[in-house]
């Protein structure tokens, strides 16, 4: 198979063994992949992939069809479409997915959506109901809230019956996340006015988080995902206190198989309905070759998108 392949910070589309099926997994034919801030971090070296998962071929989501299956397997056979988040291996024509942590692809749902889908809303949902505890009337602000989680999590939260106000830096893009179901659509610093807030889905990180704390309410939830805009950060440990504020934080990449399968079932029953439905879709911001893979991650790196890039595998 072919896949891309970081070599000293670069990327290439080269030649590699298959993959062979373990007894409880599936192997997927590729058809579509997220790019997603993990990739971009994993080519520099910040990211590493997990045990397990190929040191050198990127990629956290998956959507395709199942090409093989391992002796344990009992869900899915040779022909089903599939989309799962996985710990690497994602970009490229073959990849395993542990089918504990495989969703069913809705009938007629394109591929570069689907492939767009697993991360991004398996992260949104896990920050904000499992974490978070969201429920309906809470007030939720989620900032990044134009990339592919944050507009997974506007809709999320539009869908549950809370009331969500989306932090956008660039202008343009806030008529297309208020189309997603925010009741409002701002700049970082007027967002925070809106407030207080139950519920924050902290998706930029340092150059957030302070204000973002002093916009909770008491007893508020704060589930910190992204760190684009800096991983460290001064904060009032005061503001926690007085406000009883929960600061709480996430990645899915690192968690074991079956951390994962509770968290895809989860999604599986209570989101991909929702996809299925049109309640929820998967925006995507672009598609690009996977053998181009160098430009969909610089188009991912110059942000100004909303939703997803995804690459696109080659034809069968």
């Amino acid at each position: 198979m072919r896949a891309v392949t970081i070599g000293d910070g670069e990327l290439r589309w080269a030649e590699h063994p298959d993959p062979e099926p373990g007894d409880t997994d599936l192997l997927v034919a590729v058809r579509a992949a997220g790019v997603n801030a993990a990739d971009l971090m994993q080519r520099v070296g910040l990211y590493p992939a997990p045990p397990g998962s190929p040191p050198d071929i990127p990629g956290m989501e998956l959507a395709g069809e199942v090409v093989a299956t391992g002796r344990r397997t009992s869900r899915f056979s040779v022909g089903d479409r599939v989309m799962a988040v996985v710990g690497g291996g994602a970009q490229a024509e073959l990849a395993l997915v542990d089918e504990r942590g495989a969703m069913a692809v809705p009938g007629g749902l394109p591929w570069p959506e689907a492939g767009g889908f697993p991360e991004v809303f398996s992260t949104a949902h896990d920050a904000l109901f499992a974490q978070c505890g969201m429920s309906v009337g809470d007030r939720v602000l989620v900032t990044g809230a134009a990339g592919g989680v944050g507009t997974a999590g506007v809709q999320l939260a539009a869908a549950a019956g809370a009331r969500c106000v989306a932090s956008v830096r660039r202008e343009e893009l806030r008529a297309g996340v208020l189309a997603l179901g925010a009741a409002e659509a701002a700049a970082p610093d007027d967002a925070l006015g809106f407030g207080p807030f139950d519920v924050a889905l902290e998706l930029v990180g340092a150059a957030s988080i302070t204000g973002v704390l002093g916009a909770m309410a008491t007893s508020g939830r704060i589930s910190v995902i992204g760190v684009g805009g800096g991983a460290r950060a001064e904060i009032d440990l005061l503001t926690v206190m007085r406000g009883r504020l929960q600061v709480s934080g996430s990645t899915l990449r690192a968690r074991s198989p079956v951390e994962k399968a509770a968290v895809a079932a989860a999604v599986e029953a209570h989101v991909v309905p929702l996809l299925q439905a049109g309640t929820v879709r998967v925006p995507v911001a672009a598609t690009v070759p996977m053998e181009r893979a160098t430009e969909a991650y610089e188009r991912f790196a110059r942000g100004g998108k909303l939703g997803k890039i995804v690459l696109v595998a080659p034809g069968p």
